[in-house]
């Protein structure tokens, strides 16, 4: 068989696989994706497969320069079939841990089918693209709600130090916030996991862009903290205070309300970049005390 046609065969296999996930996950795929126009958990997700397939096409060359038939491909495509069998065990389609379950074993499947059809050279050359995909899986609660609890306790402790530089008199208790003529609570909203979600995306497709040591790429994704707790603390903070001395409706009703974390978003990515571009010349620099050591 030459390798034209064992190209094609591997092609051959692993679409006839991808069309069998297909069959088995459509149900809850197709209802995730409808939930991902009206959740802010799960927005993100129509877009990471087209990432992921951009990436793979744009590399595929290299992806494709040394096949073989990976076994270890079959044994992932059990997990992921064990991962939809049991997860009915959890709940309805509705259940978030139930999404978190079954997805897991889609992405498994996938990747199962790519081992199995190319091998494991080829999957070392396309980890990225294929691990990318556990974006798609909803968080599971066991981590969702720590992660909310972290973010609206960082939230609060935020826009407490930022009221304080303002001079504006403020007296907190809890979440609770008040000031002249207002009564503000961090509530779950105000958590920005939507964006959280958003700017570690960002900062994992930056890291693999633009980064080479792994160290390098954990300190920007680590660095979607602080930055989250601050672009929060500032929303609070900017809204409370136009609804304290400008308009009540700042908060109860404004665009800026409802809609604003988009702008927020954007100064969420701008402190973002002088994170990344410190590292970025922190690995050139040891680049080059390397060479001069050579």
């Amino acid at each position: 068989m030459n390798q034209a046609t064992s190209v094609v065969t591997r092609h051959t296999v692993f679409l006839l696989l991808c069309g069998v996930g297909a069959a088995f996950f459509f149900s809850p795929v197709v209802h995730l994706l409808r939930m991902s126009f009206h959740s802010e958990l799960y927005s993100h997700i129509p877009l990471i497969p087209l990432i992921s397939l951009f990436i793979l096409f744009f590399r595929r060359k290299k992806i494709l320069g040394d096949i073989t038939w990976g076994w270890a491909g079959a044994v992932l495509l059990a997990l992921g079939s064990i991962a939809l069998l049991n997860a009915n065990r959890i709940g309805g389609i509705d259940n978030n841990d139930y999404l978190s379950m079954v997805m897991s074993g889609a992405v498994l499947w996938f990747i199962g089918s790519f081992v199995l059809a190319y091998g494991g050279k080829a999957f070392k050359e396309a980890m990225f693209p294929l691990l990318f995909l556990v974006f798609v899986i909803p968080i599971p609660e066991f981590i969702l709600q720590p992660l909310l609890d972290l973010l609206l306790i960082g939230s609060a402790y935020s826009s407490e130090l930022i009221f304080s530089l303002t001079g504006v008199p403020v007296y907190r208790e809890g979440f609770v916030f008040a000031l002249p003529g207002v009564t503000i609570q961090v509530a779950e909203q105000c958590s920005g996991i939507r964006s959280s979600i958003a700017l570690i995306i960002t900062s994992v497709l930056a890291g693999y862009l633009f980064l080479k040591s792994g160290w390098s790429r954990l300190i920007l994704v680590l660095s979607f903290f602080p930055i989250t707790v601050f672009k929060n603390g500032m929303r609070i903070v900017t809204l409370s205070l136009l609804a304290s001395y400008v308009d009540m409706r700042f908060i109860t009703g404004s665009w800026l309300h409802k809609s604003g974390g988009i702008p927020f978003f954007a100064m969420g990515l701008a402190l973002m970049a002088p994170v990344l571009w410190v590292l970025m010349k922190t690995e050139e620099r040891k680049g080059r005390n390397s060479e001069i050591v050579e």
